[in-house]
């Protein structure tokens, strides 16, 4: 029987065998920037230091995962912070620049105390990983190898200090899809196990607010803008949107992606931090560049496939990332900042600067490694794949605390 697209993605995705609880995992069908390269986790441990700093260096220092697939950014991230507890120096190639004026290096206690008896709480400050708390939120079983310094739990927990990171996670908030008519928007009905659609009734409520409000008409949405937005950059990094199964399965209609569930999720996650600063990367749209023809669409075994929600492959559409952003910003109470992969990795240190030619003559081993290491921030930084995702910086009690390019976007 034909049900909204909200409920069949949630069961699909999330029920008992959903494509994300069941199997081994969303990295066996689609390649993200976790799986691309180490130089992500690399950037986002300076991220943490710098969140760390804006903080004060507290006694605990969170990173919570949000939509963790089988942990494999924490545990990237386990690796990145070293024994040493800072950031981990690269000094090949200029990838990530070496690390300088670490903030955990302790003050000389001559320095800072009073008198003899008043020692200094800067020379008392333990290293950053003795501080940081790694927390998983995925709704899969535990993996059996994951190492036990990451805790895992299908709910965001409350009151984070630290930093949220959500990976592509909100292309995969079920939402529901409508079409517009000769009158007025319907939702679109969909047979879970044949992915046929059929036209519902009419649309409502929140759901017809959202749609008056971040979806505009036709004459603001041709899909030549989508190229101006980051959008519209598949899972695997391909270009790509639902467009090219519609004939298969929906009307020819205008169809738009209802993106109030996705606001929902984002406000409740930025309301259990604390202090800190809430980070969602993934692909999507702004409202003056939404697609005609709507995103929906699937991934199985590397492949772009049919939006089917039988459970057997990812369902997922972009996201209406200054939606989502306002969202947040209302809980926040202050402004976000909104760019690139490209731009944030940048000004992060990954610039995919290749090695110079030099140091083939006197390391080839080591040239072919930073050349290789190279080709894989290229990958990152691509702004015809993942370069081109979106970065949303939602800080939280603290100013924004990693200063982009001047051409990333700042909005209330």
């Amino acid at each position: 029987m034909p049900v909204g697209w909200r409920d069949a993605m949630s069961r699909a995705l999330y029920g008992p065998d959903g494509f994300f609880v069941a199997g081994a995992g969303p990295a066996d069908h689609f390649r993200t920037s976790v799986h691309a390269s180490p130089a992500f986790a690399t950037a986002l441990l300076r991220l943490i230091a710098e969140v760390d700093s804006a903080l004060g260096h507290p006694s605990r220092l969170d990173v919570v995962d949000v939509g963790a697939g089988r942990g494999e950014l924490l545990m990237s991230l386990l690796v990145a912070v070293g024994v040493s507890g800072e950031p981990a120096h690269s000094g090949r190639s200029g990838l990530i620049p070496a690390w300088s004026g670490p903030p955990e290096t302790p003050t000389p206690a001559a320095a800072v105390r009073r008198s003899s008896d008043e020692p200094s709480p800067v020379a008392r400050r333990r290293s950053l990983a003795e501080r940081l708390r790694f927390t998983a939120v995925e709704y899969a079983q535990r993996p059996e190898n994951l190492p036990e310094e990451i805790h895992w739990t299908t709910e965001v927990p409350d009151g984070i200090t630290g930093l949220l990171i959500a990976t592509e996670w909100l292309d995969n908030v079920p939402l529901d899809v409508a079409v517009q008519t000769s009158d007025g928007w319907r939702y679109l009905l969909v047979e879970p196990s044949t992915g046929v659609e059929t036209v519902g009734g009419p649309v409502s409520g929140a759901d017809l607010d959202w749609l008056t409000t971040w979806w505009p008409g036709p004459a603001s949405s041709r899909g030549a803008d989508r190229g101006e937005t980051g959008g519209p950059t598949s899972t695997d990094g391909t270009a790509g949107s639902g467009s090219g199964f519609r004939a298969t399965h929906s009307s020819d209609y205008r169809r738009a992606e209802i993106g109030r569930p996705r606001d929902e999720a984002w406000a409740d996650a930025v309301r259990k931090i604390s202090r800190g600063l809430a980070v969602a990367v993934d692909y999507g749209h702004l409202r003056d560049g939404r697609p005609v023809d709507g995103t929906l669409t699937g991934y199985r075994g590397g492949r772009q496939v049919p939006p089917v929600p039988d459970g057997s492959s990812d369902v997922t559409a972009h996201v209406a990332m200054d939606s989502v952003a306002s969202a947040g910003a209302t809980v926040a109470r202050c402004s976000y900042s909104l760019s690139s992969q490209r731009e944030a990795l940048r000004a992060l240190g990954a610039d995919g600067g290749r090695p110079p030619l030099s140091l083939a003559g006197t390391d080839p081993a080591g040239y072919v490694r930073a050349l290789a290491a190279a080709s894989a921030v290229a990958e990152l930084t691509d702004p015809a794949g993942l370069g081109g995702h979106l970065w949303l910086r939602q800080p939280v009690g603290i100013a924004e605390v990693v200063q982009s390019s001047p051409t990333s976007s700042e909005r209330r």
